[in-house]
Order: C-alpha cells, then sequence, then structure tokens
C-alpha cells in the first residue's frame, strides 16, 4: 500500500488516498476540540489510542455481525478502511443523561433514560451541527426513509452490542455518536471512529468519567482516562 496525498483533514483524524482506489488511509492525531471547535488542546497519545481502541471495537462488531469501513491497523496511528461516500449525519445515541441532553431536558447528569433516546444531527461545523428529525433528513435528501432505518437498526444494534461488552470491563456506555456512509453499491457501512473522543465511558463504580468530557471541562487527568479505558478493553 502507497500512501498518497491528503484528502481532508478534520479536527482528530487525516485521511489519505492510496493506490487502491477503494481505501483509505486514516491518521488519527493528538489534537483535541471541543464545543463546536471553540476549545483547542492536544491529548497526548490520544492518536494511538483511538486507534487501538477502534480497531477492538470495529472487530468486536464485525464478529457480531455488524460490519464497518475498517479494513486493517497499519501502524500505531493509521488505520486502512473502505472508501464510502460519508452522509452528512452524526447519530447519537443516549442511554443515560448527559452533556446537551440533560441541560436541554432539565434532568440531572447521570439519569438512567427508560429506553435508548436516537438523535441526529447535521454534520456542519458552520451552523453548529443543528439537530435534525427524520423529515429534516428526507426533506432535503440527505438520506431515504429505507436508509435511516438501516441506520437506525444498525445504531441500537452497536449499543447492545458494546453495553454488553463494556459491562464486563466494569464500564457503562452512557452514549456515543455514529457516523455511516454508502459504499459502491449504495449500502449503508459504519464508519468513522469509536472511541472515547465521540463515546461517554463511565466507570459503574464510581461513575468516574474515562473520555473527553475530561478535556471538555477542564477535569484534569485526560491521558490517564484514556488510557484507562485502552487497558481495560484489551487486558
Amino acid at each position: 500500500m502507497t500512501k498518497g496525498d491528503v484528502i481532508y483533514e478534520g479536527k482528530a483524524k487525516v485521511m489519505y488516498a492510496t493506490d487502491s482506489p477503494d481505501k483509505v488511509l486514516v491518521y488519527f492525531k493528538d489534537d483535541a476540540t471541543a464545543g463546536n471547535g471553540e476549545k483547542h488542546g492536544v491529548i497526548q497519545d490520544k492518536g494511538i489510542i483511538n486507534n487501538k481502541i477502534s480497531e477492538y471495537f470495529f472487530k468486536l462488531l464485525k464478529t457480531n455481525g455488524i460490519n464497518s469501513h475498517f479494513v486493517e491497523v497499519v501502524s500505531d496511528r493509521e488505520m486502512l478502511v473502505k472508501k464510502l461516500n460519508m452522509i452528512a449525519l452524526e447519530v447519537v445515541v443516549r442511554n443515560v443523561a448527559a452533556g446537551s441532553l440533560a441541560k436541554r431536558l432539565g434532568l440531572e447528569e447521570g439519569t438512567a433514560l427508560k429506553v435508548p433516546v436516537l438523535e441526529y444531527f447535521y454534520k456542519s461545523d458552520e451552523l453548529g451541527d443543528p439537530m435534525l428529525n427524520r423529515y429534516h433528513i428526507m426533506a432535503v435528501d440527505i438520506a431515504s426513509l429505507q436508509e435511516l432505518d438501516e441506520i437506525e437498526h444498525i445504531a441500537f444494534c452497536v449499543n447492545t452490542i458494546m453495553k454488553d461488552n463494556l459491562r464486563a470491563k466494569n464500564v457503562d456506555l452512557i452514549d456515543f455518536k455514529l457516523e455511516f456512509g454508502r459504499d459502491e453499491k449504495g449500502k449503508i457501512i459504519l464508519a468513522d471512529e469509536i472511541s472515547p473522543d465521540n463515546c461517554r465511558f463511565w466507570d459503574m463504580s464510581t461513575h468516574e468519567k474515562l473520555d473527553k468530557d475530561r478535556f471538555r471541562h477542564d477535569m484534569g487527568g485526560v491521558e490517564e482516562a484514556y488510557k484507562e479505558m485502552l487497558t481495560r478493553l484489551t487486558m
């Protein structure tokens, strides 16, 4: 595999073309942002940890019948993935009230939800990633009704698989964000990453936060939290 030109650079990752037209190389950075990019910083070795944690979850999901863009890890910070036509949606699944949901509904953070909640956000930094519903999504042709049904089915399956796995690691899956794309046949495929950057992980016993909230809220111990999550998953 030959690493080619940069085709996209985001807040946390860089994507490179390869000599295979249907695959791209993802490089995980240590850069960290919060508040729609208003807060910037660096979390030491975050890129290495997120690469390894994403590999862990993508492999776990595959063994449970959930396909993703993941092909293989090629270095500490690099992952080879299938090239997809990305869908401009962030799909958030929530099991416990935290972050923006707790604020919007006036719930105490940590309140267990009676059923998982799924929310859509339009992936647009310029607009601040506004929340959408199914009608908005279909009205502006981001995705079809059939695609949304498939996205929701996959998202809830991912939730069940991850919750069950993390329970054995003494970790609560509070909420998480997924992204999806279409392959060359138009099939919906799970993409992006699954890591402490886009998941809320809490210790089941102490409710200690083991994710990017420690960076968002200047709680300290950010690097240690990321390393602790990797240790729990791989020990």
